[in-house]
């Protein structure tokens, strides 16, 4: 038996093809051929339309701040951080944090470009960063 796009079980799973692509400093998300949509989380199959005929794409990575909160710490610990919910130009909404903005100052509605960084302690992470004035 061969197996095909249609099914969605064979192969590594969806999170680890994600996790792999970001280890080699891409960002990626699955577009459903069936229907259309962008879809993240990774999934094996399209919460819109139910198809396993997912494609993985790189974004635009551009997105607006849907929802953000400051995470408080003290300064030994790390200091404050933000914790952002990010609409993407594509549709799908994913949790992240706005790095180069201090954390009480990102706002609902803020234009936010992706990043891949490379942090020492966790390895590769997808982050946002404020985007130039005028981003569409």
């Amino acid at each position: 038996m061969s197996v095909g796009r249609d099914q969605p079980f064979a192969g590594p799973g969806p999170d680890a093809q994600f996790a792999a692509a970001l280890a080699q400093g891409r960002f990626q998300i699955q577009h459903c051929t069936a229907c259309g949509q962008h879809v993240f989380y990774p999934r094996a199959l399209c919460p819109h339309c139910g198809s396993a005929q997912l494609d993985w794409v790189e974004p635009s990575g551009v997105g607006c701040v849907y929802s953000s909160t400051t995470v408080r710490r003290k300064p030994e610990s790390g200091g404050d951080y933000n914790v952002a919910l990010v609409d993407l130009a594509e549709g799908p909404r994913l949790m992240s944090r706005i790095d180069g903005v201090p954390p009480d100052q990102v706002r609902i509605g803020m234009r936010v470009q992706a990043r891949v960084i490379d942090d020492p302690a966790k390895g590769k992470l997808l982050v946002f960063m404020a985007a130039p004035e005028g981003t569409p």
